[in-house]
């Protein structure tokens, strides 16, 4: 299996520059396993296709605001980081441009000094571990100074910071959005709890590895980076009592199923309360634990996540979907249009 085999055409104007109003009347594809029928709808009409006794994982992981300008304390040269991983207290693993600014020992200041940082280590991949330093908590520092680390795909300035937010975000730690989650509304989730849908939640940190390119050619060779997951007791409960009872279970997005299929890997097909670190890769011919339906959006070409859907749905009809997706104008990647595959 290569890399190249998820490759597809992506015309440049398909990519989503900014988020649809109001959330939920993004588009959405229905993918039926049973027929193999097609649907175009709007997210909106998702409560159609849920029935009484399904149950929908959700990540309720929120997204730091990451992305951070400064200077170089000395010279004053500007830097960039990015955060992608928390070390220990104030300490974290980040992305830095220019690197050569950030040798061992240099000190940043952001924020006109509200956050500072030093170079700890210098990572043979070229990532750096700093200790930060800020009066108070970190994060309400992050919040006064840092920005949203949108993909580079995206172009447009962001002027609403809340809308790469899902409405149930709150535990903090993602850089990137699991943008999946991005379609529902409040008013929305309770219309899918008044029609006997259940709702579960699991935390899975998105880190930037999620995105970066597979960069060799035979899939099997890709390393996934690793990151943080929490499934709950209680959501844990849900996943039992569902399958159980002969109810679906549906992941709101790829990070939500890998959380549910890392546990049940990690713990011989049993679903119980569990927390650590995943680098569960998902590609052609894995066999599915816990995962009933997928509610995702449209991904990067050869990326990981297009190779988790083809998993799922299976690759020859995924990849006929996204050329679909492609004549039909549907709206790609982050702030695109969603799919449902059941």
């Amino acid at each position: 299996m290569s890399t190249s085999d998820f490759y597809y055409d992506l015309p440049e104007d398909l990519i989503a520059q900014t988020p649809v109003e109001p959330r939920n009347h993004s588009r959405l594809m229905v993918l039926s396993k049973k027929d193999d029928s097609i649907e175009h709808k709007h997210f909106y009409d998702l409560c159609d296709y849920l029935k009484k006794g399904d149950l929908l994982i959700l990540n309720d992981s929120r997204v730091l605001p990451a992305r951070l300008y400064g200077e170089k304390v000395g010279t004053g040269s500007a830097i960039e980081f990015l955060l992608l991983e928390q070390k220990g207290d104030k300490l974290w693993e980040i992305i830095c441009r220019p690197g050569k600014k950030a040798r061992e020992g240099a000190e940043f200041i952001f924020g006109g000094g509200r956050l500072k940082a030093k170079v700890i280590e210098v990572k043979e991949d070229g990532n750096r571990v700093v200790q930060f330093e800020c009066e108070g908590n970190l994060f309400t520092a992050l919040e006064d100074v840092g920005q949203m680390p949108l993909p580079p795909y995206i172009k447009a300035k962001l002027e609403n910071k809340e809308r790469y937010q899902t409405v149930y975000s709150r535990e903090l730690g993602s850089a990137a959005a699991p943008t999946a989650g991005l379609h529902f509304t409040k008013e929305m989730l309770e219309e899918i709890k008044a029609k006997g849908v259940n709702i579960g939640y699991v935390t899975l940190h998105v880190g930037l590895g999620t995105f970066r390119p597979v960069k060799v050619d035979n899939v099997l060779e890709h390393k996934m980076h690793s990151e943080h997951y929490h499934l709950p007791k209680e959501t844990a409960d849900l996943i039992n009592k569902t399958k159980a009872e002969g109810g679906r279970v549906i992941s709101v997005g790829t990070t939500s199923c890998r959380t549910v299929e890392s546990v049940a890997t990690f713990n011989n097909g049993e679903i119980k309360e569990a927390d650590g670190y995943t680098d569960i890769f998902i590609y052609p011919g894995y066999e599915f634990k816990v995962l009933d339906g997928l509610i995702t959006n449209f991904h990067l070409p050869e990326s990981t996540l297009i190779m988790l859907v083809s998993a799922f749905y299976g690759y020859d009809k995924t990849m006929a979907a996204y050329k679909k997706a492609v004549e039909e104008k549907y709206r790609f990647f982050s702030f695109g249009d969603a799919m449902l595959i059941v």
